[in-house]
């Protein structure tokens, strides 16, 4: 159980001037150094674990080197996080416009402008960013392992030039729990993108159509009726069909706003290679023609769309978006999975169709207190404009 904490208590729970022989923040480069038992003992009940993780480090993304922060306490991993180091482009998150297009032709000259070097905690392709506790750890001592946590993100970034610090997307209500010990770091906050979740509370489509709006409900059905005319196959292996997924992938991407990491056919292969038995891939096809992909991955208790590309025009021809909804919903209830989470960006379609939305808090520090000084005051033009609806 998560506890808010006050400014007060987290005074008493200070890092020691002298670590504690018996307990040793690690940071190491492949998360194989940690272990699959060891890693996932602190994220019980994640979809995203060891073997998601290992597919992202082997999938050869490019501009990123992983890193695993851990507290080790008389030899057992007792909390932990990813991490990552890559160059960031501060305009990222901006929508396009104006200042983005000014950005971009002010780095015709200079190359580095707005680009710093950057170490985070969480990693850029999971749905979030919380940190990992063993079972056995109360909750009085997670601000303490995360203090820790973050101080050897510190000091690795200290010893690899790593002048900006960040923390990616921390979920309510961990980020309220945890306020104070990002503010005792010295890390400043700015709205994440929100994470859209359903809850699976019902036992048939036609139940769920119950749930929906009259205007939204009569435009599903007639949407529901593209389904005659697309043949959909589920695969654990895309093998032949991956030039055609990564083309899809690439165009998909291209029409996107956010842009940060560009995923590889090596992630998309490795995902469902590393998490078999709890990724697969949903094709659609109309006339023999592969027009989406969807990479999906589970547990008992949720659903994570990890991925959704389609043709932007023979796609929306056929009303694929809509139909992949459908399909996954059906997915969730013939295999009672209680969730189905389908990630960030697109909120207003995912609000109609009956989602909520979990609030993301984003951190950043850097090392000089004047340019933090600066990246606090200019920071609102670089959070996430809330979605419509909000987010809890």
């Amino acid at each position: 159980m998560l506890q808010t904490i006050s400014e007060s208590t987290l005074t008493r729970i200070r890092l020691p001037a002298k670590d504690n022989p018996l307990i040793q923040t690690r940071v190491v480069n492949s998360i194989r150094e940690v272990g699959k038992q060891a890693w996932n003992a602190c994220f019980e009940d994640e979809v995203e674990d060891f073997d998601c993780l290992l597919a992202i480090e082997e999938a050869g993304i490019e501009g990123f080197a992983w890193r695993y922060v851990t507290v080790v306490e008389n030899g057992t991993v007792i909390a932990a996080l990813p991490a990552f180091i890559t160059g960031y482009q501060l305009e990222t998150t901006l929508e396009e416009g104006p200042v983005r297009r000014f950005i971009r032709r002010m780095r015709g000259f200079f190359p580095g402008f707005l680009t710093l070097k950057l170490a985070c905690l969480g990693s850029p392709c999971t749905e979030t960013g919380k940190p990992g506790f063993c079972a056995n750890v109360p909750s009085e001592r997670q601000p303490e392992l995360l203090a820790r946590l973050i101080a050897g993100l510190e000091k690795h970034a200290d010893n690899n030039g790593c002048s900006l610090r960040g923390v990616k997307d921390i979920p309510e209500p961990c980020a309220s729990a945890f306020a104070p010990v990002f503010t005792q770091s010295g890390f400043a906050s700015i709205p994440g993108l929100p994470t859209a979740c359903l809850d699976i509370d019902f036992d048939s489509i036609e139940s769920y159509l119950g749930c929906l709006s009259s205007g939204t409900r009569k435009d599903m059905r007639r949407k529901l009726k593209s389904f005659d005319r697309i043949r959909i196959e589920t695969r654990t292996d895309l093998a032949d069909l991956m030039p055609r997924v990564m083309a899809l992938y690439n165009e998909t991407r291209s029409r996107s706003e956010w842009q940060f990491e560009a995923l590889t056919a090596g992630y998309f292969a490795g995902i469902l290679d590393r998490m078999s038995g709890k990724s697969f891939c949903t094709l659609y096809f109309a006339n023999e023609k592969l027009l989406a992909a969807n990479i999906l991955v589970h547990n008992e208790t949720t659903v994570i769309d990890k991925f959704f590309c389609m043709d932007g025009e023979e796609g929306r021809a056929y009303d694929l978006y809509y139909l992949s909804w459908f399909a996954n919903l059906r997915y969730c209830i013939d295999h009672r999975v209680a969730r189905y989470q389908s990630g960030q960006a697109y909120y207003e379609n995912k609000l109609r169709l009956g989602s909520r939305l979990t609030a993301n808090t984003m951190y950043f520090k850097h090392r000089n207190k004047g340019v933090q000084w600066l990246l606090r005051l200019v920071s609102p033009l670089f959070g996430v404009d809330e979605p419509p609806g909000g987010a809890s």
